[in-house]
Formats: C-alpha cells, structure tokens, sequence
C-alpha cells in the first residue's frame, strides 16, 4: 500500500462533457475510515512559452467563463486522445498566435488542483519562431488577441492581474530566474 493511500470502493460517474468528467468516488482511507472525493478528470494539457530572437514573449488575451474576465496568458490547450504533448504544444502555438518553432524544449510538468483534479499540464519553452503561411486557425469557440511582451511588461501584467494563471505565471518567474542566472 501506498503511503496515505485511499483504496476506491465505489466510483460513479456523474457528468462527461466535451472536455471533462466528473466522478464521485467512496474510498477507504488510511484510518480505515471511509469518506466521498469529487473528481475531475481531465485529457491533458500544453502550454508554451514562445520566445522570440527580440526576447519578446508571445501571449494571448482571451475571455474566460469561469472567470468572467479576459486574462492574458501563454499559448495552451488540451491534449487530443493519442496525441503527444510536443506536438499538442506546436499545433496550439500555431492555432493560437500563427507561429511554428524550429526549436522545443520540455521544461516541467505538473498538476494543476492535485486535490480534486487529474490535470497534467506539460510546459515548453519554444524558440526559433517563423510565421506560418497558412496557419490553422483558432477553434471556432475560440477568440484570441495576440500580444508580443518583454519580460518586463509581464511582470507588469502579473502585477496588475491581467495576467492571473499559474501556467503563465511559471513561465514569467521561469524567464526572470533564467535571465538572472544568465547575468
């Protein structure tokens, strides 16, 4: 057994959308104890922290339900079943901002609400950009704004929480540490 393991005793699904699940488990815990957990699962998910040659970093505004607001954040989406996450991070680059990338590199992966939700999110730092002729377009329900920023300016952002997201927010803290470590 697993270190604070809880053993599922029962599990129900209880909604399946386009994009998530929703899943009502009972489990035993390590107490012998038994209790519910609400769970969400989810496919995946990239982001990108697309650089340019200038320094600049490409982000996106767009409007977010949950929010009720429009946030500025890196290029991200979710994983299509079978497909890798690198290959996730180049078409969401592409459908988003217009951009390829001669250049990934995998940074970190990791789990955005662990306590209620199996969401992974694989972050990559692109580089070597070039505009694409003929780039596939955002989804149909998606409606995006393109901003090219310096590393001040989003930190700028950050602070006015016009950037509010933790997969953005890693990859502005990720280009300070580098640049400082880099002086």
């Amino acid at each position: 057994m697993k270190k604070f393991e809880e053993k599922t005793i029962k599990s129900e699904t209880l909604y399946e959308g386009k994009i998530i699940q929703l899943q009502l488990d009972d489990v035993k815990l390590p107490n012998g104890k038994t209790s519910k957990r609400e769970l969400i699962k989810h496919p995946g998910a990239v982001a990108v922290i697309a650089l340019k040659d200038d320094g600049k970093i490409i982000m996106v505004e767009q409007y977010r339900k949950a929010l009720e607001r429009s946030i500025i954040e890196i290029p991200a989406g979710k994983l299509e079943p079978g497909e890798e996450p690198e290959k996730t991070a180049l078409r969401e680059l592409e459908e988003e901002t217009g951009y390829g990338a001669k250049s990934i590199e995998p940074l970190i992966s990791f789990y955005t609400s662990p306590g209620f939700a199996d969401e992974l999110v694989h972050v990559f730092l692109v580089k070597d950009l070039y505009v694409l002729e003929n780039a596939s377009e955002p989804d149909e329900d998606e409606f995006v704004e393109l901003l090219e920023v310096t590393l001040e300016e989003a930190q700028q952002l950050l602070d006015d929480q016009r950037v509010y997201d933790a997969k953005t927010a890693y990859a502005i803290q990720y280009l300070q540490l580098k640049k400082a470590l880099n002086k």
